[in-house]
């Protein structure tokens, strides 16, 4: 069996801010979520016509990416945050979002281009559970990319069969 015949797991994962300074800690996320993305629709009635109505795409809208971790001393993502919040000093930085295998080669790619910390939220304290404090991060966004091996390949050898020109003359 090979990679395409089985579906990926999902708790092998890097997650990388453009900032720094940065920590060894500022990686360890236990938690991603959000990443989708959504194609607004207009609709518009046809003239004389009353059984449908035409939607036509708009624009597309990125959600919110929700990153999830155990508490840390020391964090350069959670410094960022804190400028952003404290001082509503926002500097925008690009997240790198990888989906690892098991020798820890990236199979997907989810690029954040411009994020800003929308939200900052501890989890509750109590002491009567043993239970780690989670700290956790909602990111806004104007877009991601998205990079795979597969459609890098496709998208190259569609180029190349694109570019290619035989010209059989008898």
């Amino acid at each position: 069996m090979s990679a395409f015949d089985t579906p990926q797991v999902g708790f092998h994962f890097l997650v990388l801010f453009e900032i720094l300074p940065q920590f060894p800690n500022d990686v360890r996320f236990q938690e991603v979520s959000g990443l989708s993305v959504d194609i607004e629709m207009e609709t518009k009635p046809e003239g004389g016509e009353h059984r449908f109505v035409h939607n036509l795409p708009v624009r597309t809208k990125y959600s919110d990416v929700t990153l999830k971790r155990g508490k840390f001393l020391g964090s350069g993502i959670l410094h960022w945050a804190r400028q952003a919040i404290d001082e509503f000093k926002f500097k925008p930085s690009n997240v790198m979002i990888s989906l690892m295998n098991a020798d820890h080669v990236p199979l997907y790619n989810w690029y954040l281009i411009n994020a800003i910390p929308k939200k900052l939220e501890i989890s509750g304290i109590n002491a009567g559970s043993n239970e780690i404090v989670v700290e956790t991060l909602v990111l806004s966004y104007q877009y991601f990319k998205y990079y795979d091996p597969v459609s890098v390949a496709l998208d190259l050898a569609a180029g190349f069969t694109a570019s290619v020109d035989i010209g059989i003359s008898i």
